[in-house]
C-alpha cells in the first residue's frame, strides 16, 4: 500500500479538508484497492478544495469522476463537437447526494455547483456511458459521456444509494451558491440567502441581440464568442452591402438580400438560445464572489 494511503489512514481520510470513505474511493468496483485508481481520485479530489463548505455533517467523497452536463438535440445540432467540451462537468458521489460541477479545461472550477440528493430521485442509473437520473416527480436527466473508467464503480455505488421519496421539497436537481452554500431559486438570479447576484437571461438576451458574440462573452465562453462575433460581422456586412445595393437600383439583389438577412437573423437566435442555457448554470456575475466582509459572512453561515 502506497505511502498516501497509509497515511490517509492514520489522518482520518482527508485531503484538500475533504472527507472521502478510503476503503471505497480507492478501489474499483469489487471493492479491490488499486494504485491507478488512487492516483487517479488523488488528481481530482485536488481539484475540489472549493467544496468543503457544501458537505454536511457526516459526509463522505465516495467518488469523484467526469462527464459532461445535460444537453438537448437541438443544442448538440447547433453546436457540433465543442458541445462536448463546453459542457464538461465533474461529478462527485458522496454518501447522501450527486454533486454536478460545470467546469472549464483541465476540470476547473466555474463557481458553479448543483447537487442531486439521492431521496429526491426515483431512480440513478448507468446506461451504456451516460447517467440517468429520475426523479419523484418522473423528471429525466441524462448527463454524457461519463468516465468510462469509473463507469462500473458508479453502478456499483447506485446500489446502495438510498432514493426514496421526499414530501414537501422540489424533486430536482438543484444549483448551490457558491458564496453561501445555499440553495437557488429557479429562474431568480439572486441568491436568497446572502443576494450573490448571477448572470441573468434578459441582460444575456439583450447583448446577444446587440452585439456581436454579446451573449457567449457575457457568459464567459469567448472561444465561441470570437467566433460567433466575426461570423455576424461577416453577415452584416454583407446585409449592409445589398441594402445599398438594392437602394441603388438594383433590385436582383433583393433575394439574396432577404437570404443573407434570415441567415443573420438565424445566426443570433441560435446566440440567444445558448446564452439562455449557459445561464442556466448561475454564472456569478461578478468574478469575486467573496463576502464584503467577515462579519456578514459569520451571520450568513449561521
Amino acid at each position: 500500500m502506497s505511502e498516501m494511503l497509509r497515511n490517509q489512514r492514520e489522518t482520518g481520510s482527508s485531503l484538500s479538508g475533504l472527507p472521502f470513505e478510503r476503503d471505497v474511493i480507492f478501489s474499483d468496483h469489487q471493492n479491490n484497492y488499486k494504485k491507478r485508481i488512487e492516483k487517479r481520485q488523488t488528481k481530482l479530489l485536488s481539484k475540489l478544495s472549493f467544496l468543503k463548505p457544501f458537505l454536511k455533517e457526516g459526509e463522505k467523497i465516495l467518488l469523484v469522476t467526469t462527464g459532461c452536463s445535460p444537453m438537448s438535440l437541438l443544442e448538440q445540432f447547433l453546436t457540433g463537437w465543442i458541445v462536448f467540451y463546453l459542457k464538461q462537468s465533474m461529478f462527485v458521489f458522496t454518501n447522501k447526494r450527486i454533486f454536478h460541477i460545470p467546469t472549464k479545461s483541465g476540470n476547473k472550477y466555474r463557481n458553479s455547483v448543483a447537487h442531486i440528493p439521492y431521496e429526491h430521485c426515483r431512480s440513478i442509473e448507468i446506461k451504456g456511458r451516460s447517467l440517468v437520473v429520475t426523479y419523484q416527480n418522473d423528471k429525466k436527466e441524462k448527463f454524457y459521456y461519463m468516465a468510462w473508467s469509473e463507469k462500473k464503480k458508479i453502478r456499483a455505488l447506485l446500489q446502495t444509494a438510498p432514493t426514496a421519496s421526499a414530501p414537501g421539497r422540489k424533486a430536482a436537481r438543484m444549483h448551490l451558491c457558491p458564496r453561501c452554500t445555499a440553495e437557488l431559486i429557479e429562474n431568480k438570479y439572486t441568491c436568497p440567502n446572502c443576494h450573490l447576484e448571477f448572470k441573468n437571461a434578459a441582460v444575456g438576451k439583450k447583448v446577444s441581440i446587440l452585439y456581436p458574440g454579446g451573449g457567449y462573452f457575457y457568459t464567459g465562453h469567448w472561444f465561441l464568442g470570437i467566433g460567433d462575433a466575426l461570423t455576424e460581422l461577416f453577415l452584416l456586412l454583407f446585409v449592409v452591402g445589398l441594402l445599398v445595393s438594392v437602394w441603388q437600383g438594383a433590385h436582383a439583389a433583393v433575394v439574396t438580400l432577404i437570404i443573407f438577412l434570415i441567415l443573420l437573423i438565424l445566426e443570433k437566435a441560435v446566440s440567444v438560445y445558448h446564452t439562455n442555457h449557459f445561464i442556466k448554470e448561475y454564472i456569478p456575475a461578478k468574478k469575486d464572489i467573496a463576502f464584503p466582509v467577515a462579519s456578514q459572512q459569520q451571520a450568513f453561515m449561521k
